[in-house]
């Protein structure tokens, strides 16, 4: 059982992470890269202090080689749920599950918006872990949403399951190669079904589908912790970072604008604070 499990690496991710360790804190740091692809892109940082004209590629190097020096590494896997179970929390990631007194939810902001109905149809036909859910759909047809050229590997071992697989790429120079899949070059707007998902929905027409999986790099944070209260996109939380359920806290771009580094940095560091606290008055 950790203290702590830290979802995103982001510049959120990495402050929880390093206030913890210098804490002692024993915890777990989860993300689907090293440190965050997002801010890597950014071609310069001009308001980070200390670091002028920084390129975000330099910022990501600089944040990650910190976090080595304590010796700290990010687990790279993909968290699909967070779930209460009893005074504690079970993060599922992949085929693996993680047990954690607390969470801070650093994941940032969805970079794909969701799809109308989506949320209704998780666990019912809709779901976001190839690995963990893919066995389920052999032989059966499905939709798979790739909104990301890293996630290739996944779709095409999806469609190699699926007795048929309509794949959408929501990017350029797609290379997804199966028998089995019919690529889609067109976004979907809404899901629905009865008790379980059986169509999707393009503006001018539909499929109908056993399941889909939406390959994406982070969650709604609604989608992956139920019960969690939303502002829209963001995260609503106090000035101790603590959202609506005890024991879970948010940090960084998932809280809302403004979208900086420094802010994420700031909010990190007094999650990570408020994280102690909490254990310390729920020993």
């Amino acid at each position: 059982m950790y203290d702590c499990a830290i979802i995103g690496g982001g510049p959120a991710g990495v402050s929880a992470a390093l206030n913890l360790k210098l804490l002692g804190k024993n915890f777990i740091w989860l993300s689907t890269h090293a440190v965050s692809h997002k801010a890597a892109l950014a071609e310069k940082i001009k308001n980070y202090p200390g670091l002028p004209d920084v390129s975000g590629d330099g910022l990501v190097r600089a944040l990650l080689s910190h976090a080595q020096a304590m010796g700290i590494n990010p687990v790279e896997k993909f968290v699909s749920g967070v779930y209460d179970t009893d005074g504690s929390f079970t993060l599922t990631a992949g085929n693996d599950n993680y047990e954690a007194r607390t969470v801070i939810l650093c994941a940032g902001v969805q970079s794909s918006a969701g799809i109308e109905g989506e949320e209704g149809f998780v666990g019912r036909g809709v779901s976001y872990c190839a690995t963990c859910d893919g066995f389920l759909y052999k032989g059966k047809t499905i939709a798979v949403l790739c909104t990301d050229k890293s996630f290739e590997h996944e779709a095409e071992y999806l469609c190699d399951l699926a007795g048929k697989a309509y794949v959408m790429p929501l990017y350029a120079d797609y290379k997804i190669i199966s028998p089995n899949a019919e690529v889609i070059l067109k976004k979907p707007s809404r899901l629905s079904g009865g008790v379980r998902l059986e169509k999707v929905w393009f503006k001018d027409d539909s499929v109908s589908v056993d399941g889909m999986f939406i390959l994406r790099g982070a969650l709604a944070p609604s989608t992956l912790v139920r019960g969690l209260e939303t502002d829209g996109a963001h995260v609503v939380v106090d000035r101790a970072c603590r959202t609506n359920i005890a024991g879970i806290f948010a940090a960084g771009d998932c809280t809302g604008r403004p979208y900086q580094y420094a802010k994420s940095v700031g909010e990190g560091n007094v999650a990570a604070h408020s994280v102690v606290q909490f254990l310390a008055e729920n020993k």
